[in-house]
Formats: C-alpha cells, sequence, structure tokens
C-alpha cells in the first residue's frame, strides 16, 4: 500500500473524470480508477458516436473551470439557441429561446466518448492525479482517518476520501451496502443517427406522444440525433428494420420541417427505468452521477445533473483541504448530500410528472397539452424555469 491518497474516484466517466480534475487541479492526490480503457482520441471527421449528451450552460461552464472545455473540438459540438416541445397533434407548444435571457445560446449536444476524451486530456496535464485503466475494485474497508480500496489486480489503495462514480450499477455503492428505489417505465428508447437535408439545425425539439416522447437533437453539419421512446415490442421491431425501411419510418413520423431525412447512421436502444439511492454519502465515501441518481432521459438532464454533483462535491471537499480540514470528513460530505439529494429528487419528481401525464389516459394527455399553451403564455415563469434548467 502507497501513501494516503486524499481521494479515489472510483470510475473514470464524464462525471468521475471531471471530479477528478477539479480535485486535482486544487492540488489534491487523486486516484482515478476505471474499468475499462482509456479514451481514444477521436479524428475531427469521424461519424457521429450515437451517445450524444445535453450540455447545459453550467456544465460548460464547469468544464471550462476544470479545463476540459478547451479539449473539445468545435467541429465535435454543436450549439442550440432554441428548445421546443410540442403535443401529439403539435396543437400547443411551449418555446424557449436564448434571447429570452440575453444569452448566445442554451447550451451544447456533444458526443460522449468527446467530453470523456477532453476531461482525460485535462487529467493528463495534472501530476498529482494518477489514472488506473483495466482495474475494479473488490472490496472496501472504511476507517476512522481513510478507507481502503483493494483493486482486483491486488494493489490497496487508501485515500481519505472514496467517490463513487462508477455508473447506474454501481459496485462501490452496492459495497457500501446502500440501497436503491428503482422503476422500470416500460418504455424503450430507440436512438438513431441520420444525416439531414438541411445543414445544421439550433432547434432541440420534442414531441410527447402516448407511449412516449420522440426528440430531434441537432449535431453540427448535416447530422442529428433522433429519439423515439414507445414500448419494448415497438421499439424493438423499429430497431431491426433496415435503414432504408427505418429512414422512412422516421420521414413519416417526425415533421419535415425538422430537416427530412438523407440516410440512417446507427441506431441502438436501451429500457427506461429509473433509480435513486437511498443516501448519496458515508463516512468518507460519496456517490456522484448515475451511480447516486439515474432519471428519465425525456428531458437530457441526466448528465447535467451528473456534472451539478460533481461541481458542488468538489466545492465542498476542495474548501475542507484548504482550510486544513479533513476532505473526507462528515462536515464537507453532510453539506454535498443535503444540497444534491433534494435536488436529484426534484428533477426525479418533475421528469416521472411528465411522463405520467404525457403516457396517460386521454383526458390527462389533454391537461398536460394546454399545461403547454399555458406556460408558453408565461413569460416570467418560462424564463425561471430556463434558469434552472440551464443551471443558472
Amino acid at each position: 500500500m502507497e501513501e494516503t491518497l486524499d481521494a479515489i474516484i472510483i470510475g473514470g466517466g464524464m462525471v468521475g473524470a471531471a471530479v477528478a480534475a477539479a480535485l486535482g487541479q486544487a492540488g489534491m492526490a487523486v486516484t482515478l480508477v476505471e474499468g475499462g480503457k482509456a479514451p481514444e482520441a477521436i479524428a475531427d471527421d469521424a461519424p457521429f458516436d450515437l451517445r450524444v449528451s445535453s450540455l447545459n450552460l453550467a456544465s460548460q461552464r464547469l468544464l471550462e473551470q476544470t479545463g476540459a472545455w478547451s479539449f473539445i473540438p468545435e467541429a465535435r459540438r454543436c450549439p442550440f439557441r432554441h428548445i421546443e416541445a410540442t403535443d401529439e397533434a403539435e396543437t400547443y407548444q411551449v418555446h424557449f429561446s436564448a434571447s429570452d435571457l440575453e444569452l448566445p445560446h442554451l447550451g451544447h449536444f456533444v458526443e460522449n466518448r468527446v467530453i470523456r476524451h477532453a476531461l482525460w486530456q485535462r487529467l493528463a496535464e495534472l501530476p498529482n492525479v494518477t489514472r488506473l485503466c483495466s482495474v475494479s475494485p473488490v472490496a472496501l474497508v472504511r476507517g476512522r482517518q481513510h478507507t481502503l480500496v483493494e483493486l482486483d489486480d491486488g494493489r490497496l489503495l487508501a485515500a481519505r476520501l472514496v467517490v463513487g462514480a462508477d455508473g447506474a450499477n454501481s459496485r462501490l455503492r452496492e459495497m457500501a451496502g446502500i440501497a436503491t428505489h428503482d422503476e422500470d417505465y416500460g418504455q424503450r428508447a430507440l436512438i438513431v443517427n441520420v444525416r439531414t437535408r438541411l445543414p445544421q439545425q439550433d432547434v432541440s425539439w420534442q414531441r410527447f406522444m402516448p407511449h412516449g416522447p420522440q426528440a430531434m437533437l441537432p449535431l453540427p453539419g448535416h447530422h442529428a440525433s433522433l429519439v423515439w421512446y414507445d414500448d419494448d415490442e415497438a421499439t424493438l421491431s423499429r430497431e431491426a428494420l433496415d435503414d432504408e425501411t427505418l429512414r422512412l419510418a422516421i420521414e413519416a413520423a417526425f415533421p419535415a420541417r425538422l430537416g427530412g431525412i438523407e440516410a440512417v447512421r446507427g441506431r441502438a436502444s436501451f429500457p427506461i427505468r429509473r433509480r435513486h439511492a437511498e443516501r448519496y454519502v458515508q463516512p468518507r465515501l460519496a456517490l456522484v452521477g448515475d451511480a447516486a441518481h439515474v432519471i428519465h432521459p425525456l428531458a437530457g438532464q441526466g448528465l447535467n445533473l451528473g456534472l451539478q454533483d460533481a461541481e458542488v462535491l468538489s466545492e465542498q471537499v476542495v474548501a475542507a483541504f484548504q482550510e486544513g480540514q479533513d476532505p473526507g470528513g462528515q462536515r464537507a460530505l453532510s453539506r454535498y448530500a443535503r444540497t444534491r439529494r433534494p435536488q436529484a429528487l426534484a428533477m426525479i419528481t418533475a421528469m416521472e410528472t411528465f411522463h405520467r401525464v404525457f403516457t396517460g389516459p386521454e383526458p390527462l394527455r389533454h391537461v398536460g397539452a394546454a399545461g403547454l399553451a399555458v406556460a408558453e403564455r408565461l413569460g416570467g415563469a418560462k424564463r425561471q424555469v430556463m434558469r434552472h434548467a440551464l443551471g443558472l
């Protein structure tokens, strides 16, 4: 066993790497433990990956503060300035615009692998951050002064704080004995990368349908990412279609004004589930990102929630470290949990409400559609919702 570290981060995805970067640039001794391989560089002209996230302004700010934003090539990020949500018949809609808040944009759509690679490039610049790949934790032993983490290659690490950022099926959360509240929504999301006839749009579009929403997310150039929710049978049937038949099905279901579809470039699907940890912290341990909460992705807020976890936890831990206090102590971790768990629960509740309203019986769906029209007319309330969604 080497000397005691300030922090061990389990999970080298986007949220875990963000925590490591924030702690590392504050001078803390950090080891990042990643079960897979290090991310590889992506050429500017490489095909777009299916896994795309919406980064709001708060997430962009965190990436800027950690020094990772400059590593995201402009050719791989797509700013959006408008958000449009409509009911099934597109009779009612609510429209959010960056100009309403005098902002240049509302956020960016970026591939997950590009965000992760940018963060790892930043980590490579921090001499006090060690990255271990293709290793996983197998045991956890908590003491009063530090926590021991045993890895499957036989190494034993000690740190004053261990952070679980290892995803929805977190091994660290399981070893810590933290239970979760789970729900299967009975939906499946089909993700399709397409080439569009029109060039890059700046509108994030979503339509609420009885079996789940449809969404079109812009990507740079003549590209977009489509998300089509439905029950398992319908989604798997669409996923099995050949490219041309799937293209025609998309053109029949999605508005032509969004750009028209020239070609299908890739597709995949995944089930929609909710998961929420009963607690975010234990002595010398904290959960962030999907290890703490998995929400319905209909508003695209999952990664933003995780990066907000990273920001708040890092602020509390770094403040304790810089004041000569214990960065893994109860004071810092309690402040993190008191801040983040209610906020995540509020977002989970909001997404749950949207899902129940727009996939419920006809009278309930009509109430939801009318609610969009009301929201569109309430300028002050709409701007407040925008500020909340943007993390401002």
